[in-house]
């Protein structure tokens, strides 16, 4: 199994030109789940892949559309006319965000699950037999299986790009060659859910535009632990969740404008003609939207806090838009800091097996989610005896089954994943580790 073999020490915290990492304690004010205790001892949400907590401010602002705006768009009333201003908003926040150019490039649906598989249908829709898809090894299943049924359904012949092992990252070269001239889609993940990597995906959206392919990203681990630009990466789609970035459950699709108005959308005969409301199904939901945008206040407030630090690296932008891109800078280095703790305190561990990049060096390139087995323990057995101290964290492959089959881990019940957000705290870094240490000497369970 493949092993950490160089780790941060335990007390550094490191940041991007060895500067100290950002405070952001003031961010844990706004979550008021953090204050759940069991035992007497505050919970520790070590569970944020699979989902992030929210802001009161979020929290309060579905209750208010509730209250105070709950009706259906485009009608001649005071609650549509919010509902209406509400939905503008949240697409224009979601563009800042992203730093989309246009708000209308911007679609909401329920999951990024169901945005793809609709998206993958519209676009299977558009090419013939023996046209090829490339994708990776590393993915979740969501951008995985919906491109594989496109192979059984229109013909098609998909690619898929293989994975060191040893480092849980892309095989670039691997990758290349798989990109050719019949190469239509090269669907890639942002981050890894899993072993954290983070993949060259500028480089790999390069590729694809050279031999005229369209280029689909997943940023849904991404999202929450670092600014994005689809500009500067060139992406024609990119989908995130807003439940992995503090929000509530919901789906985000970015498209670049001229494809969403040129690819007939998958669905039932559209209401609205042109996007986004042409590839949104159904009535949206409102108050989780209405939640999204107090979600991306929280964040600009944030990057209000830290605007002297960060500003001058998007110095090209104004308003919200720049404040969540401060906002992201300084979550980036302040998780990179508590993840090198955390490796350096997952390394001492008898028995422990850490996958993926470890080494100080590669902390950028990583977001702060970590997998491990310990010799003697089912990553089950170890996540429930977590979860007995209030230690919430994953185990199992998270819908990452090409990568835990080709660590050879799919069959002993996966790995234990530890994931960090903002909120959390070095203090909550060496609890989790002495519980860890705790529950292996003890022989527990």
């Amino acid at each position: 199994m493949p092993d950490s073999t160089t780790t941060p020490d335990a007390t550094a915290m490191p940041a991007v030109g060895g500067a100290p990492a950002p405070d952001l304690g003031s961010a844990r004010a706004h979550f008021p789940s953090l204050a759940m205790e069991m035992h007497g001892q505050p919970v520790i949400f070590a569970d944020n892949p699979g989902g992030t907590q929210t802001p009161q401010e979020c929290i309060d602002a579905i209750a208010a559309y509730l209250a105070s705006a709950n009706a259906n768009t485009h009608g001649a009333f005071l609650t549509s006319a919010r509902t209406d201003a509400m939905l503008d908003d949240a697409r224009a926040g979601m563009a800042d965000l992203l730093n989309a150019r246009d708000p209308r490039e911007i679609v909401f649906g329920p999951n990024m699950t169901t945005l793809t598989f609709a998206l993958s249908r519209a676009i299977g829709r558009t090419l013939k037999p023996g046209d090829e898809i490339v994708i990776t090894a590393m993915d979740h299943d969501a951008n995985v299986a919906p491109w594989l049924a496109l192979q059984e359904e229109r013909g098609l012949v998909v690619r898929v790009a293989a994975v060191d092992t040893a480092t849980c990252t892309l095989n670039m070269d691997d990758l290349r060659a798989k990109i050719t001239e019949k190469t239509k889609v090269v669907a890639v993940g942002y981050a890894s859910n899993a072993s954290g990597t983070i993949n060259d995906v500028a480089t790999i959206v390069r590729w694809a535009r050279e031999v005229g392919a369209l280029s689909f990203v997943d940023a849904v681990q991404y999202a929450p632990h670092a600014p994005i630009d689809v500009q500067a990466l060139g992406c024609d789609f990119l989908a995130c969740s807003a439940y992995k970035f503090f929000g509530p459950h919901l789906g985000i699709l970015y498209g670049r404008l001229e494809l969403l108005e040129s690819i007939p959308a998958y669905k039932v005969r559209p209401s609205d003609p042109v996007p986004p409301g042409k590839w949104e199904t159904g009535t949206q939901n409102h108050e989780c939207l209405a939640g999204l945008v107090a979600t991306l206040t929280y964040l600009a407030s944030l990057g209000r806090e830290h605007a002297d630090r960060y500003g001058a690296r998007f110095a090209e932008m104004t308003g919200r838009r720049l404040e969540l891109h401060v906002a992201l800078a300084a979550i980036q280095e302040h998780e990179r800091a508590l993840v090198a703790r955390l490796i350096a305190g997952l390394a001492t561990l008898p028995g422990a097996h850490l996958y993926g990049l470890t080494a100080a060096d590669d902390l950028p390139r990583r977001v702060p989610t970590v997998i491990l087995t310990v010799d003697g323990y089912a990553p089950r057995a170890l996540a429930e005896a977590l979860g007995e101290r209030g230690i919430f964290a994953w185990d199992g492959n998270y819908y990452a089954v090409s990568l835990m089959e080709q660590l050879g881990l799919e069959e002993h019940g996966g790995a234990l994943r530890i994931g960090l957000a903002h909120y959390n705290t070095a203090d909550e870094v060496e609890r989790m580790v002495a519980a860890l240490r705790e529950i292996v000497s003890a022989g527990q369970p």
